[in-house]
């Protein structure tokens, strides 16, 4: 499904999909979801608070909050330097004692040279 007010995907895929209640979100790029053109936000805490942000626009749309999220995975092109700073930024959009399962991984590269991409799995209550 599309999402209204989500970024533009850069390439075929749906913003979400969900399947018995397990909505499957696509990565989100640190893009502006009201320019595409517009330059990526500089610097890793920036691009994670926009990925971020970008991410709660597609749960929200599909009815679900950050507190549905049981998955994520976190992609970043510059790991050592990076993966600190991710994870503070990263870790303030979810309560301490409920954070998601989480894989992140280094890259060779992203779409627009982008620095991090992140995907979750969220489950819908019953």
């Amino acid at each position: 499904m599309m999402i209204a007010g989500a970024p533009a995907p850069v390439a075929p895929f749906s913003h979400a999909v969900e399947v018995d209640g397990w909505v499957f979100l696509t990565g989100q790029m640190p893009t502006d979801p009201a320019d595409d053109a517009a330059p990526l936000p500089a610097g890793i805490e920036a691009q994670t608070r926009r990925a971020m942000h970008n991410l709660v626009l597609v749960l929200n749309g599909v009815g679900l909050t950050l507190a549905d999220v049981v998955a994520a995975r976190a992609f970043l092109t510059h790991f050592e330097r990076d993966y600190a700073a991710m994870n503070e930024v990263y870790r303030s959009y979810f309560q301490a004692d409920r954070l998601p399962a989480r894989t992140c991984v280094g890259v060779t590269g992203l779409a627009r040279n982008a620095l991090v991409e992140i995907d979750f799995i969220a489950r819908r209550p019953s």
